[in-house]
This record gives C-alpha cells, structure tokens and sequence, in this order.
C-alpha cells in the first residue's frame, strides 16, 4: 500500500490511471476465459454466470458506500478540527489580552506564533521530515506558552489565571486530536478488499460478456471509469495529504486577522 501512496502522493491522476488500466486488464482477461469456455463448453451457464456477476458489482457497490462515506467522515472531523483548534487559541488569545500581566503578554504573541505554526501543519505535504520539523516547533512553542503561564498563575492565582489555564490546555488537547485526525488513514484491510473486489468484478464482467461473444468495449470501459473515479475521490477525501481535496486554513487566516487587528482597550 505504501507504493501506492507515494504514487498517489506524486499524482492521483497517475494513480487513477494505473488503476483504470489494471481493470481493463483483467476484464480482457475474463472476456478470454468467457470466450475460452463458450468455445469448450457452450454458453448453457451464462444465466448463472449473470447472476454471481450481479451479486459481485452489488457487493462492489456496497463496499464503495462504505468507504465513501468513512472517507467523509474522516475529512468531516478533520474540517471540524480545524475550527475547533482555531476558536480554541482565539479565545485563548483574548484571555491573555485580558490579563494585565507581562507573562500574559507574551502568551499572546507566542499564540500568533503557535498559529501560524498549526496552519503550515494542515498544509504541509506528505513529507515525514517536514511534519516532524513542525510538530516539533509546536511542541517547543508549547513548552514556551506553558513556562510563561506559569508564571501568571504562580503570581496570581485568581479565577482570570485559572481560566486563561483552561484555555490553554483545550489549544493543546485540539492539536493532539488534529494530528490523530490527519493520521487516522484508511485500513489496509478495507484498501486492500476495494482493490481486489473491483478487479474480481471487472473480470467477472469481462467473463459474463465472453460467454455471449459481446465485447461492449465503450460500455464497459464508461463503467471502469466510474469505478475509477469514485475510488480516486474515496482515496482523496480519506488521505489528509493526498491529491486536491485539502482541509481549508481559512479558520486560521481570520483569527490571525483578528490577532493583528486593532489592540484592545487598555492594551495599546
């Protein structure tokens, strides 16, 4: 799987027509083993063949829902996680203004920081190196964050401080459920059952036509690109750092707006 990835990574396109091209392989192959038998054996079990076909694309279609709707809801949480990690160190943010503290001072310009950070995070590619180098960088602005808190807290241990605290911690607990939702990937298991399946069927279409002697070439071809195309979404929607289907950083955008907006009150 993971060779498939890194084609899939270097191009769905390519991906999609590797895959294309493997099905109508293996409905050529089907068709010769139809045509082979038809000539051996007669066409007196087209009618059975026909209907474990039918099951076949039924169950294919079946296991395509399936994974349909687990790669939405996959690049659903992760959109949700994007804003909720957003909202999370926007009002961390504004607490921080809110104190008069020169340790919540600093907590506010490190979260301009730390925001920026968290939005090259969702953008980045399918590069391990670039992905350790900027969970890395969040982890340190993290440690930076937590060390001037406490300072705050330790200085005035008041409701404003313990809240501020909150704050901060849900900023860290959201980026731990982002990265779990950008490696949650699909299971090799069910990548590997779509694979297969939608090959068996395609020769199991390619078998039924070479017992009836029809090729039906732009029919069956029109049907391999629908199962193409719907595949390649499904791999799209599921891998966070494939192809053009990408977690929008808008969220981030609005609250670095917001962070470079007009100061607040009291705080000019």
């Amino acid at each position: 799987m993971d060779v498939l990835a890194q084609l899939a990574a270097w191009s769905l396109i390519a991906f999609g027509l590797l895959l294309f091209a493997t099905q109508v392989a293996a409905r050529e192959m089907g068709y010769w083993l139809g045509q082979r038998h038809s000539v051996l054996r007669g066409t007196g079990d087209a009618e059975g063949v026909g209907l474990i076909t039918t099951g076949m694309v039924g169950l294919l279609g079946f296991v395509l829902a399936l994974m349909l709707s687990f790669g939405g809801t996959r690049f659903d949480e992760r959109r949700q996680g994007t804003l909720n990690e957003a909202n999370a160190i926007g009002t961390a943010w504004l607490r921080a203004q809110a104190l008069d503290h020169p340790s919540s001072a600093q907590i506010a310009t490190l979260l301009k920081d730390y925001v920026a950070v968290r939005r090259d995070y969702i953008q980045a590619d399918r590069d391990p190196s670039q992905l350790n180098e900027i969970n890395q960088r969040s982890a340190k602005l993290q440690q930076d964050i937590w060390l001037e808190l406490t300072k705050v807290v330790r200085e005035r241990p008041d409701p404003a401080s313990v809240a501020l605290m909150s704050a901060l911690n849900e900023v860290f607990d959201m980026a731990t459920s982002e990265r779990f939702a950008h490696d949650n990937r699909i299971p090799q298991n069910l990548f590997w059952l779509l694979m297969v399946l939608a090959h068996l069927s395609m020769g199991a279409i390619g078998y039924q036509l070479g017992l009836k002697g029809q090729r039906a070439h732009v029919m069956a071809s029109l049907l391999t690109a629908v199962w193409t195309a719907v595949i390649v979404v499904i791999l799209d929607l599921s891998a966070p750092r494939l192809g053009a289907i990408r977690t929008s950083v808008d969220v981030y955008d609005w609250v670095l707006e917001d962070m470079n907006g007009p100061a607040p009150e009291g705080r000019k």
